[in-house]
C-alpha cells in the first residue's frame, strides 16, 4: 500500500486525507496541534489514518506528500525544509498552496526539484480540478508524477505553463469576488440576491462549460469572433472596483445572511456538499475512477 503524507490538519488536509484514504493509500496525517487525535478519529474514521505531530516521522518512508499548512512563507519554507530531509529522492512534495510560488517555497531547498503546487478547489475530496504549478527548479519528473496521483484520484490535474501569483484559479477568483463586493457595496444587490444570481446563470453555465466555450456559443455559428465584435463591442461601461474600507459591511451583511460558528459552518458545508455530489455525475465527474493510475491498484508503487 502507498503511503501519503498529509501536513496539516485544517478544512483542507482533512479532505485530502479522506480522498486519499478511500482511493486506497495508508495515510499519515501530521500537525502540531494539541487535539490531533481527536479531529482524526472524528473526521477519519474507518480509513487507515495514523497522526502525529512529529512531521520528520510523518515524512519518513512516504510515497508522496501533500502539504496543507497555514498560508505563510515561513511556515511553509521550515516544513519543506523537513520534508526534504526525510522522504527519499523522487518522492513528489506538493503544496496546497492558493498563492505562493512554489520557487519561492522552495528557495535554497535541496528538494526544490522535487517541489510542486498542488493546488486544490474546497473541498478536495469532491471539487475535480487539481492545478499543478511547477517553480524555476521542480523536475518534469515531478510534475508528471503529480499528476499520475491526481488523476488516478479521480481528479482533474491542470499544468500550468509557468508560475504567477494566484495561480489561475484564484486569479479568475480574485476578479469575481471583487466586483461582486463592489455591487453589494454600491446597493445594487444584496448578498443572497447576488449568490443566487450566479447560482443561476454563470455559475450554471461554467459548471457546464467554461468561458471560451461559452463564447463559441454565444456568438451562434459565427462563433467567439461574432460575439465579441457584436454585443462585445457594446461592453464599454466601467465596471469599479470595490471600497476595503466598507469591507465591514459586506462581512456584516454575509454573516446576518449566512451565519457563523460551527453549526451554520456544518450546515452550509451539508448544503455544499449534497449540491456538488448531485452535479459532478451529469456533468461526468470524475473523468477517471479513483485508483486507477494511482500507484497503489496492484499494491504497490507504479
Amino acid at each position: 500500500m502507498a503511503v501519503v503524507t498529509i501536513v496539516g490538519a485544517g478544512v483542507i488536509g482533512v479532505s485530502w486525507a479522506r480522498l486519499f484514504g478511500e482511493a486506497g493509500w495508508e495515510v499519515r496525517v501530521s500537525d502540531p496541534r494539541p487535539d490531533l487525535g481527536e479531529v482524526v478519529a472524528h473526521q477519519l474514521a474507518g480509513l487507515a489514518v495514523t497522526a502525529t505531530g512529529d512531521l520528520a516521522a510523518a515524512a519518513d518512508g512516504a510515497d508522496f506528500v501533500q502539504e496543507a499548512g497555514p498560508e505563510r512563507i515561513d511556515i511553509k519554507e521550515q516544513v519543506f525544509t523537513t520534508l526534504a530531509a526525510h522522504t527519499r529522492d523522487g518522492v513528489v512534495l506538493a503544496s496546497s498552496s492558493s498563492s505562493l510560488l512554489p520557487t519561492t517555497i522552495a528557495m535554497d531547498n535541496r528538494a526544490a526539484d522535487r517541489i510542486v503546487i498542488g493546488h486544490p478547489f474546497n473541498p478536495p475530496k469532491l471539487m475535480p480540478l487539481v492545478e499543478v504549478v511547477p517553480g524555476a527548479h521542480t523536475s518534469t519528473a515531478t510534475v508528471d508524477r503529480a499528476v499520475e496521483v491526481y488523476r488516478g484520484l479521480g481528479k482533474l490535474p491542470i499544468r500550468l505553463k509557468k508560475e504567477i501569483p494566484g495561480f489561475v484559479g484564484n486569479r479568475l477568483q480574485k476578479v469575481f469576488n471583487d466586483q461582486a463586493i463592489y455591487l453589494v457595496q454600491q446597493g445594487v444587490i444584496d448578498v443572497r440576491d447576488l449568490d443566487d444570481l450566479v447560482r443561476a446563470s454563470l455559475g450554471l453555465r461554467w459548471a457546464t462549460i467554461g468561458p471560451f466555450q461559452s463564447g463559441a456559443l454565444g456568438g451562434g455559428p459565427a462563433g467567439m469572433r461574432h460575439l465579441v465584435e457584436h454585443v462585445g463591442s457594446q461592453m464599454h461601461f466601467e465596471t469599479g472596483s470595490s471600497d476595503p474600507e466598507r469591507m465591514g459591511e459586506v462581512l456584516d451583511a454575509v454573516e446576518q445572511t449566512y451565519g457563523t460558528g460551527e453549526q451554520a459552518y456544518e450546515r452550509l458545508a451539508a448544503l455544499r456538499d449534497r449540491r456538488t455530489r448531485g452535479a459532478l455525475a451529469p456533468l461526468d465527474w470524475p473523468e477517471t475512477q479513483p485508483g486507477s493510475g494511482s500507484g497503489v491498484a496492484d499494491g504497490g508503487l507504479k
